[in-house]
């Protein structure tokens, strides 16, 4: 008789029937409205940026699979999702160079250096935003304002309110941030298209609500203090839920199945955490917006909230009785 062989993999440790390219494609398939949107309002520069980042993402992930000598896995979906992630996280003005830079921050030192899909810690497209934004601040804060036909550029509506303050948001509409426009990062636009994919997301059964509602209630719980305490000086909770990427972060990136906890406890933490750094960052901060910063740091605690609850568990069974 042949020795018992056990199939050891990564977490987490679901049946399901959906495959890694059927659940990668669906997330891709929740991104278009949002992505047909900001090429819709800015234009062939989104158009190319997006297609930049997708080219370029597939062929570091072919690169790094000959490299690795690891089985081919540049069309399974992720290094689509990543560089559809990463376009949604820049302007549509970026140059196309510091596009694959970001693919390659992405997929090269994100993923693959931390042991490929299912093994990094953090986010691929938040570090790769994050690497450009702190590498090549005045091209990641020039938004193009959506419809011009001469790529004039403007502030978004959190950077208006981290300089001139909140009566420089005097016209400000909520229905054109809801919509999509006004200026920000390709996915910064509209909340309404983003709302959309997410609910698609979640007909599937690919995300919960926990983290997103968990998020974003932090955030606006946070920053309705401030506004609360003092108008005069601080948003109200509506612009901070429209504008930034709050939706994007909660429902996209904080979702992330390897970089996000398994239990409900560790799930609950991590949102809740995310949304008060979030909200700690575009109050006091130096940087207008928080949410890229606020994941990746959550990100990090990963490993921390899951062990946390794995000892709970060996702990429970051992002050269980034992039954005959």
């Amino acid at each position: 008789m042949e020795p018992l062989k056990l199939k050891v993999s990564y977490a987490p440790f679901v049946r399901s029937k959906d495959s890694i390219e059927s659940v990668m494609y669906n997330v891709a398939l929740a991104l278009l409205p949002a992505t047909v949107l900001s090429v819709y309002y800015f234009g062939i520069p989104a158009l190319l940026v997006t297609l930049t980042a997708i080219a370029s993402s597939i062929a570091f992930e072919w690169m790094t699979d000959r490299i690795r000598k690891k089985p081919d896995s540049c069309f399974d979906g992720s290094a689509v999702v990543t560089g559809l992630l990463l376009a949604l996280n820049v302007p549509s003005g970026l140059p196309l160079w510091m596009v694959v830079i970001g693919s390659f921050v992405a997929i090269v030192v994100t993923k693959h250096l931390f042991g490929g899909l299912g093994f990094n810690i953090f986010n691929p497209a938040l570090v790769a935003r994050v690497f450009l934004l702190i590498s090549f601040p005045v091209a990641m804060t020039s938004w193009p304002v959506p419809l011009s036909v001469d790529m004039q550029t403007a502030a978004s509506p959190l950077g208006i309110l981290k300089t001139d303050g909140i009566a420089a948001l005097q016209g400000f509409s909520y229905m054109d941030a809801l919509l999509g426009r006004t200026g920000g990062s390709l996915g910064e636009t509209s909340a309404a298209a983003l709302l959309l994919g997410a609910a698609w997301l979640f007909y599937k059964r690919y995300i919960t609500l926990t983290i997103p509602l968990t998020f974003i209630g932090s955030t606006l719980a946070l920053v309705g203090i401030a506004w609360a305490i003092d108008p005069a000086n601080y948003a109200d909770p509506i612009f901070h839920l429209l504008t930034g990427g709050l939706i994007l972060g909660a429902f996209f990136m904080a979702t992330d199945m390897v970089t996000s906890p398994l239990s409900l406890r560790g799930q609950i933490l991590f949102g809740v955490g995310g949304g008060l750094l979030t909200a700690v960052i575009r109050l006091w901060g130096g940087y207008p917006e928080g949410v890229s910063f606020a994941i990746l740091i959550m990100n990090s605690l990963v490993p921390l909230l899951d062990s946390w609850d794995l000892n709970d568990i060996k702990a429970k069974k051992q002050q269980s009785p034992k039954t005959a």
